[in-house]
């Protein structure tokens, strides 16, 4: 065996321990991915400001409180219109069922030809005791879950607070960190491995920078068009649906549940609930024919199978967080290929002797 081959073998080795390593530490690096993708997503930001002179200390605790301020507005926004929203649906339950007696029950018996008994009172108060007694659960059930599993509120609390110590620091030694990893690199592949750097770099900004833009268009879209049609909720659903569009079809799905119940308790069985529900099927083939392949596909390369299986392996291994990387890490695996691709043409494995 040559020493090349050798020392191949031993990087193999390294490569396969430190995957090895990630996936045994996958439940315990949730808020440590997480840091690391709003660091890398606000660290122009903080270059930006230290480009004014600005200590970067100072930089970085502006960007953070201006990531704060917008999540807690929205926060704002969203509580007091869902509690609204299910206040609402409480009070019209009743309406529903005695438009669901008058309306559905003769269509289900002539449909069925059986004799169907629905006793309205009955099943209201029905609803109303479970409704009480779920009001209850807080001190009946959910407080002693909680009780009993202290251990991993404090673990679930830790990580959340996790989160921006983690951010903090590694927005502020962002260079630093970088500087020391390539010092750290061979210097026989050194210019080979900045190459693929930053080529893997540059996908990832296109992405960033096109999956934001895919968010903002599409809750614009979403807020506007409900807003159209006469939801009274277009606002928060519009945002719900376009902000989650970074997770494949959750936006969507999440988006189409809430605007179905809030257009069932605003208009009922009637044709604006199909309106509705036409919003979110152009959205999606808005979303996914028109603005993904142009802002994001385009700029990434990846084929349609080649996300399907990326979503579905990095969304086995790494849980949630894994389907928010699939297809940033399946664009970097990209460059990767490409660059064993060239070589692989080029060496003699290809070429004839």
């Amino acid at each position: 065996m040559t020493v090349s081959r050798s020392v191949a073998m031993q990087w193999l080795a390294l490569t396969a321990a430190a995957f090895v390593l990630l996936y045994l530490l996958a439940p315990i690096l949730a808020p440590f991915v997480a840091a690391a993708i709003l660091a890398y997503v606000f660290d122009p930001l903080v270059d930006r400001l230290c480009a004014w002179k600005l200590p970067r200390t100072l930089g970085v605790l502006l960007v953070m409180l201006g990531a704060a301020l917008l999540g807690l507005a929205l926060l704002l926004i969203m509580l007091p219109l869902l509690q609204q929203e299910m206040t609402q649906l409480t009070q019209r339950l009743p309406q529903w069922l005695d438009a669901a007696r008058e309306h559905l029950l003769p269509t289900l018996q002539q449909w069925f030809g059986v004799e169907l008994e629905w006793d309205s009172a009955a099943l209201k108060q029905l609803l109303i005791d479970h409704w009480q007694r779920a009001g209850g659960l807080a001190s009946g059930v959910l407080l002693p879950w909680l009780g009993n599993s202290s251990s991993a509120l404090l673990a679930l609390f830790a990580n959340l607070l996790l989160i921006p110590v983690v951010m903090f620091y590694l927005l502020r030694d962002w260079d630093d960190m970088l500087a020391r990893v390539d010092g750290l690199l061979p210097r026989h592949w050194h210019a080979q491995i900045r190459k693929l750097a930053a080529e893997s770099d540059k996908v990832l900004a296109e992405f960033l920078r096109g999956q934001i833009a895919v968010m903002l268009l599409m809750s614009v879209f979403y807020v506007v068009v409900l807003w159209l049609v006469g939801l009274e909720f277009a606002l928060p659903i519009g945002i719900v649906a376009g902000m989650l569009v970074f997770v494949p079809y959750l936006g969507m799905v999440l988006g189409l549940l809430l605007a179905t119940l809030a257009a069932l308790m605003q208009f009922g069985l009637t044709g604006d609930l199909l309106m509705v529900w036409a919003v979110f099927g152009v959205g999606q083939l808005l979303e996914g024919m028109v603005i993904t392949p142009w802002l994001v596909g385009e700029r990434i390369g990846l084929h349609p199978l080649a996300v399907i299986f990326a979503l579905l392996a990095f969304g086995q291994l790494f849980g949630f967080f894994g389907l928010l990387l699939a297809l940033p890490m399946a664009a970097v695996l990209l460059v990767l290929l490409r660059h064993l691709r060239e070589q692989y043409l080029s060496s003699t494995m290809y070429l004839k002797p």
